[in-house]
């Protein structure tokens, strides 16, 4: 393969795919998919609604299976490092299948730069080759972005800084003195439940027909979200949340 794109879709609604990214999808000759099992079956479903939509051109795709992962290690950062090497493997043998002509497309959710692991994969299987394939990285509307226009707001006070963090830095490390609005993703525990007197915009599966937003303060609306969170991973299988806090004013 002499080029890989890997290209940001937004939040799922093939209406926020980007011109740039429908150009590079139309560059594709084979789309690369990971197969996270029958329960997240509707993830790939997406992309493929977003092919279908914006591919003109002939092409393929294929398929490979999400290694397992450790979800409570007693080293994060050696358990993801193990992941992306098995990922890396999996991806570089099926890229090694492909003609040496081929150009591949990878479709991330949201944009590649934002917590996700594909950009890493990718230089793991670049780095184990002599004469390495091209890569083409095409941005994305990402989950911060869809929620604050989901909710019609702006994610930063005037002026201020925005912290963007995962939950379980949430947990570990909590809001540094300073910060008054803090975007939190991957978050399965909803930590946000341990600031009842922020304000939280919360949304879910953003862009896609099942989508869930809540705002309020979290002592008001904290157990609806946790049960909605639940309820849409029960009927869709899968659930993405995104939810931005902000610090009571006059702290």
């Amino acid at each position: 393969m002499r080029l890989l794109h890997v290209i940001g879709i937004g939040a799922g609604d093939p209406d926020q795919v980007t011109v740039a990214a429908v150009k590079a999808m139309n560059e594709v000759d084979v789309f690369v998919m990971i197969d996270k099992g029958s329960a997240k079956q509707e993830l790939v479903d997406v992309r493929t609604r977003i092919l279908d939509e914006h591919v003109r051109r002939p092409h393929r795709v294929v398929e490979f299976v999400d290694p397992p992962r450790d979800r409570t290690p007693q080293d994060y950062d050696v358990a993801v490092d193990t992941w992306h090497d098995a990922r890396a493997r999996s991806l570089g043998d099926l890229l090694a299948a492909e003609p040496e002509d081929a150009v591949g497309g990878m479709l991330v959710w949201g944009d590649p730069s934002l917590y996700d692991s594909t950009l890493r994969v990718v230089d793991r299987v670049r780095g184990g080759l002599t004469d390495p394939f091209e890569v083409r990285v095409t941005p994305g509307v990402t989950s911060p972005s869809a929620l604050a226009a989901a909710h019609g707001t702006v994610l930063n006070r005037v002026g201020e800084p925005v912290l963007t963090t995962t939950g379980r830095r949430l947990r570990e490390d909590g809001v540094p003195d300073g910060v008054d609005a803090v975007v939190v993703m991957l978050d399965s525990d909803c930590g946000f439940l341990a600031l009842p007197d922020w304000h939280v915009h919360w949304g879910a599966n953003l862009g896609t027909p099942d989508a869930v937003i809540r705002a309020g303060l979290v002592s008001d609306v904290g157990d609806e979200i946790v049960r909605l969170r639940a309820d849409l991973r029960r009927r869709a299988g899968w659930v993405m949340d995104t939810y931005l806090v902000r610090r009571p004013s006059g702290r």
